[in-house]
């Protein structure tokens, strides 16, 4: 009788897997990361020295701070500069009006930039490259002061909110960056693809072209709100109603009047002075926090937006 053979059961490779083999660093390679390293931390400290000192200078004694003796650490804790800056009721009133220049102003900054770019950046516009450069000029040759003042007056904004929103609503760097964005993120079959279903042009923007832009909204809208946040300049020339200043005056306010010593003795000029010092730190850190608590927020699409325009691999 013939015996079959029979197929011997199948080993199973109980081995772990190879890990794959690390590229070796040749010297040049570990010196040249290594300078890297140094010069990032050069840079960080940079940075953060200088914000550690401001922040522990303006928990500090206005005497201390007065000689120098604070430096990353506050000496003779005291909130007698915060006490001051938000003791005055136009503290609460300026933060009202810079967080209503900057929400406002960001969301109309932010569709006016979109509603440019996106068409210049669409192949079939006709005339785009000319617009393109219209556009351009005028972030490199402006009217000026007096003719932007006069069209200001003119059109009745002044000593109004509009005046601090719609001058400034749209930068030219923000435009060239969005319409770069659309034109290499954003492709063209996608968009042509929802107009054979039946979308306008409107619809296409609304929920294709914005729903995969979120990096370069979460940029701009960024840029913007800083800018309308430290807007000073534009608010010195157009505002002069005390109601509707931003936040930036009513601290220049502050600082110039616990500055002046007019009609005091020497000894309380001095007393005054040290209290200015202490107190021009405290308002640096009242003012910046806002910023500093909506970074966090977009940073996610932040990291993806400044690479807007990159050479993909």
């Amino acid at each position: 009788m013939t015996q079959v053979p029979t197929a011997e059961p199948q080993r199973s490779d109980t081995r772990p897997p190879r890990r794959p083999r690390r590229m070796r660093e040749s010297g040049g390679d570990r010196v040249f990361l290594s300078l890297v390293y140094v010069l990032l931390t050069i840079a960080l400290l940079a940075v953060l020295v200088p914000l550690i000192y401001i922040l522990a200078s303006s928990f500090s004694d206005p005497l201390a701070v007065s000689a120098g003796r604070v430096f990353l650490w506050p000496v003779d804790f005291t909130l007698r500069g915060y006490e001051t800056v938000l003791g005055d009721p136009q503290i609460l009133t300026g933060y009202a009006n810079s967080i209503f220049y900057a929400v406002v102003g960001t969301l109309i900054s932010v569709t006016l930039t979109v509603a440019i770019a996106y068409p210049l950046s669409r192949k079939d516009l006709f005339g785009r490259n000319v617009i393109t450069m219209l556009i351009v000029f005028t972030m490199l040759f402006s009217g000026g002061l007096i003719p932007t003042y006069l069209v200001v007056q003119s059109l009745g904004m002044l000593d109004t909110r509009w005046a601090l929103v719609i001058p400034q609503a749209i930068g030219v760097w923000q435009v060239i960056i969005a319409r770069s964005f659309f034109r290499s993120s954003i492709p063209d079959e996608l968009t042509e693809a929802a107009q054979l279903d039946g979308a306008r042009p409107l619809r296409v923007l609304w929920s294709i072209v914005l729903p995969l832009s979120k990096p370069l909204l979460a940029v701009i809208a960024l840029m913007y709100a800083i800018y309308q946040w430290n807007s000073y300049f534009d608010a010195l020339l157009y505002i002069r109603d005390s109601d509707l200043q931003p936040l930036q005056i009513v601290l220049r306010n502050i600082l110039i009047l616990n500055g002046s010593s007019g009609g005091m003795s020497a000894i309380d000029a001095v007393e005054r002075q040290q209290l200015a010092n202490l107190v021009k730190f405290s308002l640096i850190v009242v003012s910046t926090v806002p910023v500093l608590a909506i970074y966090p927020f977009v940073a996610r699409h932040f990291n993806k937006g400044v690479m807007v325009g990159s050479v993909k691999g």
